[in-house]
């Protein structure tokens, strides 16, 4: 049983891959990266249930947090173009 969702995870994987290299906007392929890294955080959970490596849980914990981190950060990118943007706007000297 575990090892036709290892399978199904793979499957489900090619496809979010599949997205992200065809996705017509940039925010599809956002979202198919996000969920490429979502069902890999998955496939490592299961796989390291099969094996019977427990550790393997804090890997795809450890995955999990730059996956997020990661899909923030494009995002951020996108929308501000530059990584070190503040939510509001540097004050000028003259605008004091």
């Amino acid at each position: 049983m575990l090892l036709a969702a290892t399978l199904a995870l793979l499957a489900a994987m090619l496809l979010a891959l599949g997205r992200a290299l065809l996705g017509p906007t940039l925010f599809d392929r956002i979202l198919a990266v996000n969920s490429f890294g979502t069902k890999t955080v998955l496939f490592i959970a299961v796989s390291g249930f099969l094996a019977g490596r427990p550790h393997f849980l804090d890997i795809a914990l450890v995955y999990a947090l730059i996956n997020f981190t990661g899909t923030v950060a494009v995002l951020k990118l996108t929308h501000h173009g530059e990584f070190g943007a503040a939510g509001a706007p540097e004050q000028q000297e003259g605008d004091l």
